[in-house]
C-alpha cells in the first residue's frame, strides 16, 4: 500500500479544496458552509455524513473486516484577522482568515477519507472523521465529546500544521505536547476620591499596578526553573479622567502551565497573592479563573505508533522528535483525556508564524499530511 504515491496524485484537488476554505473563512460555531461543503465531499465518496452539533460533522468509514474503531479530527474554524497575503485566493470575508492552517486540517483529512474509501474492503476495523467546530473560541472538541463523537473509539489522532518545520516534514512529541489554559479576569473595586485627596479614597488603578508586577513572581519564585509556565496580562483598563482616582480596574490574561499539580498550585497561589495585594491595599478584588483546554499530553503506545508510520511513509529523514512542548495550547487534549492517542505536526514551511495576517504555507505538504494520516490508520489496525 503506497498512501503517499496515491496522495500526490491528489495534489491537485487536495489544493483546490484547501483554497476553496481559505475563500470562505468562517468564525467559530458558525462553519455552516465549511460543513455543508465538507458534507458534500464526503457523500461524494459514498459516506454517510451527519451533524453532532450545528455546525459538526462526523462520518464513518466501516472496512471489510472487523477490528477497531480510529478518529481523526480536524478543526474548521477561522480567526478574525484581517489578511495581507495578496494571495490569488486570498480570504472574501472581510476581517477574517485562515491563519492557524484549519484549512489544511480540513483539507487533509478529506484526502484521507478518499484514499482509505478507496481501500474500504481492506481495513480492519472502521475509521470515524471528525470536523470540528470552535477550536479557536471555547473549545469544541468538549462539546463533540458530549454528544457522542468518541463512543466506541479505539484510539483518536489528529495534527497541526507548524511553519517552522520544511513541508512535508513530520514532528512528534512525546507525553506533554501542548500547555493547559487558564484565561482569567481579575475585578478591583476601590473608592473614587478627587487626585487632590487621596486619602478619601482607594486607588484600583494602583492596587492593580502592583498586582501586575507581583504576579510575575509566580512563575520565577513558585515554578522549577527545570519546569514551564507562562503568566501573561494582556489587558489593563482602568480610570476615566487624569485628576481622579479609579474606582474600578479590570485585568484580564491567561496561564499556561503543564501537569494537573502545577495547574492547581498555581492557580491558588495567583488567587490567594491577588486576594492579599489588594487588602493589603483597601481594594476589593474578585478573581475569576476559567478552567480551559487541558493540555496536550500525548499517549506513549500512540505516539511511537505514529513515527513508526511516518518512518514508514516518508523515510527517517523527514521525521523529527521534537524534545521541547510548545506553551500554547489546543483542545485536542480534550479528546485524549477520553481515549488514548496522539496529536502531531505537519510542516508546512511558512516564513510568516501561525496567526499572522501574511500566514502563507506551503501546500506542497498536503499530500503527504493525508497520506501520513491514513499510514497511521493502517499501523492502529495492526496491518502494517
Amino acid at each position: 500500500m503506497n498512501f503517499l504515491q496515491e496522495a500526490q496524485s491528489l495534489a491537485p484537488w487536495l489544493t483546490e479544496l484547501r483554497r476553496d476554505f481559505h475563500r470562505r473563512p468562517e468564525h467559530g460555531n458558525k462553519e455552516f458552509h465549511t460543513s455543508a461543503y465538507i458534507c458534500r465531499a464526503l457523500e461524494s465518496m459514498g459516506l454517510e455524513p451527519k451533524r453532532l452539533l450545528e455546525a459538526a460533522v462526523a462520518a464513518e468509514l466501516q472496512g471489510g473486516r472487523p477490528g477497531p474503531t480510529i478518529a481523526l479530527r480536524a478543526d474548521m474554524d477561522a480567526l478574525l484577522i484581517q489578511e495581507h497575503t495578496n494571495l490569488p485566493y486570498a480570504s472574501e470575508v472581510p476581517g477574517m482568515m485562515h491563519a492557524c492552517g484549519h484549512d489544511l486540517h480540513m483539507a487533509a483529512l478529506l484526502g484521507t477519507a478518499r484514499l482509505l474509501s478507496d481501500h474500504r474492503e481492506d481495513l480492519c476495523g472502521a475509521v470515524r472523521f471528525l470536523f470540528q467546530p470552535d477550536e479557536e473560541l471555547d473549545g469544541g472538541a468538549k462539546r463533540m465529546i458530549e454528544a457522542g463523537c468518541l463512543d466506541g473509539v479505539d484510539w483518536v489522532f489528529g495534527a497541526h500544521v507548524r511553519p517552522e518545520l520544511p513541508a512535508g516534514q513530520v514532528g512528534v512529541r512525546y507525553g506533554a505536547s501542548y500547555a493547559a489554559s487558564n484565561p482569567f479576569k481579575i475585578t478591583l473595586r476601590g473608592r473614587v476620591a478627587h487626585g487632590a485627596e487621596p486619602q478619601n479614597g482607594a486607588d484600583a488603578i494602583v492596587a492593580g499596578a502592583q498586582i501586575v508586577t507581583a504576579l510575575q513572581t509566580l512563575v520565577s519564585r513558585r515554578v522549577s526553573p527545570t519546569e514551564s509556565a507562562v503568566l501573561t496580562i494582556g489587558s489593563f483598563h482602568a480610570g476615566s479622567q487624569c485628576n481622579i482616582l479609579a474606582g474600578e480596574a479590570v485585568l484580564e490574561g491567561i496561564l499556561r502551565t503543564f501537569g494537573e499539580e502545577n495547574r492547581k498550585k498555581l492557580t491558588g497561589a495567583m488567587t490567594d497573592l491577588v486576594e492579599g495585594v489588594a487588602a493589603a491595599m483597601d481594594v476589593e478584588a474578585m478573581v475569576d479563573i476559567t478552567w480551559g483546554y487541558p493540555g496536550v499530553v500525548n499517549d506513549e503506545a500512540a505516539t511511537a505508533l505514529v513515527q513508526r508510520a511516518a518512518e514508514t511513509l516518508l523515510g527517517t529523514d523527514r521525521v523529527t522528535v521534537l524534545n521541547e512542548p510548545v506553551m500554547t495550547t489546543e483542545d485536542f487534549g480534550f479528546f485524549l483525556q477520553k481515549v488514548p492517542g496522539c496529536f502531531y505536526h505537519i510542516g508546512v514551511g511558512s516564513p510568516a508564524p501561525l496567526h499572522s495576517d501574511q500566514f502563507n504555507p506551503d501546500e506542497s505538504a498536503l499530500p503527504a499530511a493525508a497520506a501520513l494520516h491514513a499510514q497511521v490508520v493502517w499501523e492502529a489496525m495492526g496491518q502494517a
